[in-house]
């Protein structure tokens, strides 16, 4: 008998914990499987809701999975991922924040994202916000300073990356813009529009070292 209740004990140990697996952790697993498409789509919707920054890196592989839909879903995970502070107050405020920037009320959603990095400056996407606000300013200087803050907090963020390109188009700096968006480029390959700006921004540093001949 006592062998029989320990043999159960065994089992019950190795079935419980896979049993017991969070949505969040098989998400993580099934977005490893190379032979079923259907559950990789489902993990990154489902990383969509439950991801946090520390699934950026396997996400970010996830970016070069060889279905398109797997792809696209992914870039909207990381930014649903990238939009989440751990702190519901700071979400609303981030709420309140970005509406501003959608009716155009821009200073206002510079205070609102000034108040969000006062209070949780671990938070990259307080800076990456306030980082457009003042691209959209003109206030490129600062932006370029926000972007600094985001990298510095979140690697994978092509989207600042991207930013800085676009800021340094705004300065008439063409290489400094090229290689920063290859830089976006090499976290997400999927950037249509990047890399048709970089194959435009190309073509202007060619002519303009003919022109110099």
């Amino acid at each position: 008998m006592r062998t029989l209740a320990l043999a159960g004990l065994l089992v019950l140990a190795t079935v419980a914990p896979a049993a017991a697996q969070s949505p969040h952790d098989r998400a993580l697993g099934e977005l490893g499987r190379p032979d079923d498409v259907a559950a990789r789509r489902e993990a990154v919707r489902t990383l969509a809701d439950t991801g946090i920054m520390a699934d950026l890196p396997a996400l970010a592989r996830a970016l070069r999975d060889p279905d398109p839909t797997v792809r696209a879903l992914t870039e909207g995970a990381m930014w649903e991922v990238w939009s989440r502070s751990g702190d519901a107050d700071i979400d609303r405020l981030f709420a309140v924040g970005v509406e501003q920037m959608n009716v155009r009320q821009l200073n206002e959603a510079v205070k609102t994202f000034s108040e969000i990095i006062r209070r949780r400056p671990e938070f990259a996407e307080g800076w990456n916000k306030r980082a457009t606000v003042y691209f959209v300013l003109g206030e490129y200087r600062k932006s370029l300073a926000d972007c600094d803050e985001v990298l510095a907090r979140n690697p994978y963020h092509w989207g600042a990356l991207s930013g800085y390109g676009m800021i340094y188009v705004e300065l008439d700096q063409p290489g400094r813009a090229v290689e920063y968006f290859q830089k976006a480029l090499a976290v997400n390959p999927n950037l249509t529009s990047v890399e048709q700006a970089v194959e435009t921004l190309k073509a202007q540093l060619l002519q303009r070292r003919r022109e110099t001949i």
